[in-house]
């Protein structure tokens, strides 16, 4: 065991101190964004497509992920929407900022 210590002792630090590194990485960068839902009320000529764009910055999916993503948590079969009907849909936001969405929807 001791030539083996002696031989690879760098590659063995080397690797716990990269593992190290990304762990505690990955939990600084996790806790800093989480997703959250917001509300928002379908407007006259709004589809899905349309909502992932106006949107884009606030989430963190493709248009595909994202309308595949709404279509499923809002139980939506087709690829239409009418307006007046209430759908949920995924947004990020940094842990300790104030972002006023509910105005949004009454745009």
């Amino acid at each position: 065991m001791r030539k083996v210590w002696d031989k690879y002792s760098y590659a063995i630090l080397l690797i716990i101190l990269s593992c190290s590194v990304a762990f505690i990485l990955s939990l600084r960068f996790n806790s800093e964004v989480e997703e959250t839902y917001l509300t928002i009320t379908v407007s006259e000529g709004d589809s899905l497509w349309k909502i992932s764009n106006q949107y884009f910055g606030q989430h963190s999916y493709s248009n595909d992920e994202f309308v595949s993503w709404v279509k499923h948590h809002n139980e939506i079969d087709g690829d239409i929407i009418y307006p007046g009907e209430e759908i949920m849909i995924p947004v990020n936001y940094e842990v300790g900022t104030i972002t006023e969405y509910a105005s949004a929807a009454g745009e």
